[in-house]
């Protein structure tokens, strides 16, 4: 499986962090769990951080079986109604978005005998 992350780093505008994951909630998920090929889509809000550690305010997890599906995802229909939507978003947000791929690995925990 590998996951494609879309890191938001910076801050979101005082007083309007109500908004900002409203409007992630009503207006974004409902397009990124349309992605063709996607299997699961995770959004995480920042709860702590280490100490000099950027912001990061939301963490958008979409995974996928395998590469062609994620290419298949990056030119289908509701990504590019996300990248539209992700232009208001951005009015209530200063920083930067970074994206990245990774392969995942799986372990099961086993608890000490």
């Amino acid at each position: 499986m590998i996951t494609r992350y879309a890191e938001f780093v910076g801050a979101i505008h005082a007083g309007r962090e109500n908004d900002f994951y409203a409007f992630v909630e009503e207006r974004l998920v409902p397009l990124w769990t349309k992605f063709e090929g996607a299997t699961a889509v995770s959004i995480s809000r920042e709860v702590s951080r280490d100490e000099g550690a950027p912001s990061v305010p939301l963490l958008l997890a979409i995974s996928y079986p395998d590469e062609a599906a994620l290419e298949r995802a990056m030119a289908c229909d509701a990504r590019f109604r996300s990248r539209e939507e992700t232009q208001a978003l951005l009015t209530m947000f200063d920083g930067t978005i970074f994206h990245r791929v990774t392969r995942q690995s799986s372990y099961e925990v086993r608890k000490a005998d």
